[in-house]
């Protein structure tokens, strides 16, 4: 008998021992590990199936963030684009007042520089008026002091109208 080759009896024992070991197993523990093994396969199941289902749901709400940041930022060139419209609106109502304002300032600095005009004329015009008369009636107090200058005087002063009056005429 030497160490490689075992004895019959010990074979058949052996064996024996195997087969009680592993009916005891296939009896008792296989069903247990096969339980749990299972189970595993199931949870690992549920949480790929859940994991997809999430995958799934971010998608969504990916796709839905997308789509709410695209209607902002339509809404945003919107609003961009009527504030830029109302800026331009009120910058052309405020140069048309700007200019209507501008315009009846300027002819109502007009009208009163006119005016102005006129009454400095109207003034010049009375104080040359007085002025002549002054001159006048000392040129005649002292002319007329005999009766053929006084004569003189007023034919030279129908003289003069009738040819103003036909110079008007004419």
């Amino acid at each position: 008998m030497g160490l490689l080759q075992p004895e019959a009896g010990l074979l058949f024992w052996m064996t024996l021992a195997f087969a009680v070991v592993f009916i005891l197993l296939a009896k008792f523990g296989f069903p247990v590990i096969l339980r749990s093994i299972d189970s595993r396969k199931e949870f690992i199941d549920s949480s790929l199936d859940a994991a997809r289902e999430a995958e799934r749901k971010l998608a969504s709400l990916r796709a839905e963030g997308d789509a709410i940041l695209e209607e902002a930022a339509r809404e945003r060139t919107e609003l961009l684009r009527e504030a830029a419209a109302t800026r331009e609106q009120l910058l052309r109502e405020a140069r048309r007042k700007a200019d209507e304002e501008g315009e009846r300032i300027v002819a109502a600095a007009r009208a009163k520089a006119e005016a102005e005009r006129e009454a400095i004329l109207q003034d010049a015009r009375h104080q040359v008026a007085l002025l002549s008369i002054a001159v006048t009636e000392k040129m005649l107090r002292a002319k007329l002091d005999d009766e053929q200058a006084q004569t003189r005087l007023a034919e030279a002063m129908l003289d003069e109208m009738e040819r103003r009056k036909t110079q008007k005429e004419a």
